[in-house]
């Protein structure tokens, strides 16, 4: 668990920098995609499944 934490906030803020400084290109996609794995096995996973879950039905009634 300390290692994936660890390897989320390492990829977070990658992440973050390149974003910033609009260096979009293979890199920060193998940056969000690790991003995403490791977040995936967090404690987040869940409520972030969950919003995305509300989000995808409050547009499928609008």
């Amino acid at each position: 668990m300390v290692i994936t934490v660890s390897f989320v906030v390492l990829f977070g803020l990658v992440l973050f920098f390149l974003l910033r400084s609009k260096e979009l290109g293979g890199g920060a996609a193998f940056t969000a995609a690790g991003f995403g794995f490791f977040l995936a096995s967090t404690g987040a996973a869940k409520p972030i499944n969950q919003l995305t879950e509300s989000l995808i039905q409050a547009v499928s009634q609008l």
